[in-house]
């Protein structure tokens, strides 16, 4: 797939395209929800997961990962543009091969948490929760932190 514009750029679901220490340093370093993960967290999450790479030749500038049972549910997350290649439309071609994707067809919920592009999202028929009363959850931001999210011995 092919981005428009003065930049021309592929996205891509190959796993063995990733470039593991892009995503890691992105993540641990300049992302707000995910600061301090270590590398074997980000190697499994992106293991565990289907992911879009975006790349511009060989390099890759950004991701998008979908954590799925590619048939009832599936939850948006780790979405990031490299800084050089912001405001590019890549972000867009991202979401416009997730939406498309033949595995995330016909699911009842698809949900991502975001504080930086609702209006991206809301694009692509992301809206807020329906009912966030019955929604619960477990956070622990600082896990990364303390270092427990290491895998079991």
């Amino acid at each position: 797939m092919s981005g428009a514009g003065p930049l021309h750029f592929e996205i891509s679901c190959d796993p063995a395209r990733l470039d593991i220490d892009l995503v890691h340093a992105f993540l641990s370093r300049e992302s707000a929800w995910a600061r301090g993960i270590s590398r074997d967290v980000v190697e499994r999450a992106l293991a565990h997961s289907l992911c879009f790479g975006a790349y511009d030749g060989a390099t890759q500038v950004a991701l998008a990962r979908v954590v799925t049972d590619r048939a009832t549910y599936a939850w948006l997350a780790d979405v990031f543009v490299i800084e050089t290649h912001r405001g590019m439309g890549i972000s867009a071609a991202l979401m416009d091969a997730v939406i498309a994707h033949p595995d995330l067809q016909g699911l009842r919920r698809f949900s991502l948490v975001s504080s930086s592009a609702p209006g991206l999202y809301a694009r692509y028929g992301f809206t807020q929760l329906v009912k966030p009363e019955i929604w619960m959850e477990r956070f622990d931001p600082d896990v990364y932190a303390r270092g427990d999210s290491a895998a079991p011995a």
